[in-house]
């Protein structure tokens, strides 16, 4: 039986900062190892990318590994917005001095963080730690910061985008509780797995349901509003023909991410928020 299947931990309703981590950094490999992915570096493809490879992903994931559980203890405790921002410029650091630079995991740092965090508080509760109890957590306990957050100019690539072009931020995007998340790819998800689709399968239809509706500040970064409507537009054509289940299905993606490799577009948001829903499994909270 797959990973994805079923809890890749032994975990009952407390969840420890060291489980958490631990399904953070195996939920990032998870979707490392996913092939193929449009414009997005996997084990035989760099994608869109001339500056990275797997062996970039797999030295930035190891370094991530002790951040993961950090910021899951921080969340256990309650700990302010600002420690936990902290904690994420500190790992961003450590990311970027194990990839000489490169950025590989940024939005996994901010997104998968948080979760990590609202896991820790969540499990406080003696409760089973659930996908909708975990974001909860972090809207009661985060999100006003974090709007306050949305608020202050971002001075990276993919939030000066996102301001040009008027769509929601990742900032934006947390404080309201990871909707595409929870909403969008975490259904999708289960619904290609209950339908008895092979779990890579899944995995791409998930993808592709998040690419179809995010507002990915990558794709703005890189394509402007004409590359994030042109990867949309290709998602919702990829999904309204069967997705990967349907015959030539993954062919199918295949050429969608020789298209995607075409205009250098890389879908970075979308493949942070799959790992986010790869997380949520492995904990058994989805």
């Amino acid at each position: 039986m797959s990973p994805l299947a079923r809890p890749c931990l032994d975990v009952g309703p407390l969840l420890s900062p060291a489980q958490i981590g631990r399904a953070a950094t195996l939920a990032l490999r998870d979707e490392l190892l996913l092939s193929p992915k449009p414009g997005l570096v996997t084990l035989s493809s760099t994608g869109s990318h001339s500056d990275m490879d797997a062996r970039t992903f797999m030295r930035s994931l190891l370094a991530l590994r002790g951040y993961f559980v950090e910021i899951a203890q921080l969340g256990s405790e309650l700990a302010p917005f600002a420690a936990l921002e902290r904690c994420g410029i500190a790992a961003e650091a450590q990311m970027l001095a194990a990839t000489g630079g490169i950025n590989t995991h940024r939005g996994a740092v901010f997104q998968l963080g948080l979760l990590c965090a609202a896991a820790g508080a969540a499990s406080q509760s003696g409760a089973p730690v659930s996908a909708a109890r975990i974001r909860a957590t972090l809207i009661e306990h985060w999100g006003a910061a974090l709007r306050a957050r949305a608020a202050r100019p971002s001075t990276l690539p993919g939030g000066i985008a996102a301001r040009r072009l008027g769509l929601r931020s990742a900032s934006e995007e947390a404080a309201a509780g990871f909707p595409v998340v929870f909403e969008v790819a975490l259904p999708a998800l289960r619904t290609a797995l209950a339908r008895g689709l092979r779990p890579p399968l899944a995995q791409l239809d998930a993808l592709f349901h998040i690419i179809a509706v995010l507002d990915d500040s990558n794709l703005a970064h890189r394509g402007a509003a004409e590359g994030l409507a042109f990867a949309q537009r290709a998602a919702r054509g990829f999904l309204a023909q069967g997705g990967a289940a349907a015959p030539g299905g993954l062919a199918r993606a295949q050429r969608i991410g020789a298209a995607f490799v075409a205009r250098r577009l890389s879908p970075g948001g979308a493949a942070d928020m799959l790992a986010s829903c790869c997380w949520l499994m492995r904990l058994g909270a989805a």
